[in-house]
């Protein structure tokens, strides 16, 4: 089957959270939103399809995770990133950052630190620091093509005794990399050495470009089986946020116990009968369209991509191996981050995240999300293009 996305529904007048904030944030509604990690592409039409089925039954009542929904996503794990699980190991949880919340009063306690490889999502911070904890920042090092890698020496000389946890973004969130099999590994050896627990937030790892290939760290055998927990799920990947569902894999018995007593005490439940549904049918039915997807987006990269190298003199893009998040360098602008947001919002009427959102070192970048439509990619582009023409004029 041969899917379209060249045009996807209008957003404005739905309670859309892209568009509803744009006047808080951005003191406008006359700005195109493309800051929050959700797709201006429509959901796939046979998870509506699901759950329009569901709907026959004319009762939407207390229902249990169905253990098919599970054994899905086993599948698709297994095919897509070659690692088999268990679905007796997987907890449902409304999204990854409620996941990251038990996590963080599972396996720590007030005064622990916590490490973040910045820049990073910011609900890493905010959640850290709503628990009490303490924040290790151990910064990623970027090298003069602006690709970004690990700081090992730095993580090594940062971890004392109360060092408990590593959130890992993997694939990373804002900066698109797709970190390498002894990438990974120098982490893992650290974590054994030190006795750290590695929370992955994989949400990602489905949107991934060749040739680069995602890994699910718990893959890295028996010792990384023994320290992770993974979040993933069908938000990112089938543009599903809204149903509020993803799951949790703990693979060692004695994590999963501390995990499921943290997790009964706030009373997830088992999430929306509706959201079940459209959860099994994007796993059974989604590879062609995922594989079109990313085709697609790749159009928009490459699009985004010849404005920043006719303007490479003020910004650049580095190579986005992965989601459908661009991390702009912008520091040859010569802009404040104040001024930075103001160009973006006033000039080019666009809506991003600033930089700074990710931390101190995302000073001078700004974050644009492209998981648009043909039609409003085309329009992200001439206003981008217009502005960086207007105000810089083109050496």
């Amino acid at each position: 089957m041969k899917y379209s996305f060249q045009t996807s529904a209008p957003r404005e007048h739905t309670n859309a959270e892209k568009y509803m904030l744009r006047e808080k944030l951005f003191g406008t509604e006359d700005v195109m939103p493309v800051w929050v990690a959700d797709m201006d592409i429509d959901t796939p039409d046979f998870v509506l399809e699901a759950v329009k089925k569901r709907l026959e039954h004319p009762i939407i009542g207390y229902e249990e995770f169905p253990i098919s929904a599970f054994e899905a996503q086993c599948e698709w794990m297994q095919k897509h990133h070659g690692v088999v699980l268990r679905a007796e190991d997987m907890f449902y949880s409304p999204s990854v950052v409620a996941s990251i919340n038990v996590a963080i009063e599972a396996f720590s306690e007030v005064g622990d630190k916590i490490i973040v490889q910045t820049p990073v999502y910011s609900p890493f911070f905010h959640s850290i620091i709503n628990h009490e904890r303490k924040v290790l920042k151990n910064p990623l090092k970027i090298d003069e093509d602006g690709r970004y890698s690990f700081d090992i020496e730095d993580l090594k000389s940062k971890i004392d005794e109360d060092t408990k946890l590593l959130l890992l973004c993997s694939p990373h969130n804002p900066v698109g990399r797709v970190w390498k099999q002894e990438e990974l590994q120098a982490i893992l050896d650290i974590c054994i050495e030190y006795d750290i627990i590695v929370f992955a937030d994989e949400i990602h790892s489905d949107l991934v470009y060749a040739p680069n290939k995602h890994l699910p760290f718990l893959s890295l055998g028996d010792e990384a089986k023994k320290r992770t927990v993974t979040a993933m799920g069908v938000g990112k990947t089938f543009n599903m946020a809204g149903f509020a569902i993803s799951s949790v894999v703990i693979e060692d018995e004695s994590l999963r116990k501390r995990f499921q007593k943290v997790y009964d005490t706030i009373h997830f439940a088992q999430g929306s009968a509706l959201s079940h549904v459209a959860y099994e049918a994007a796993y059974k039915n989604g590879d062609a369209w995922l594989q079109e997807l990313k085709l697609h987006l790749q159009e928009n990269i490459q699009m985004l991509q010849n404005v920043c190298e006719k303007y490479s003199h003020i910004i650049k893009l580095a190579n986005v191996e992965a989601t459908y998040l661009a991390w702009l360098d912008c520091r040859e602008m010569r802009l404040s981050d104040k001024e930075l947001r103001v160009f973006f919002v006033e000039e080019a009427k666009l809506g991003l995240n600033p930089g700074l959102s990710f931390g101190r070192e995302g000073s001078g970048f700004m974050r644009l999300n492209f998981a648009l439509s043909s039609a409003k990619m085309l329009e992200l582009i001439q206003r981008l293009e217009n502005a960086l023409e207007k105000k810089f004029k083109r050496i």
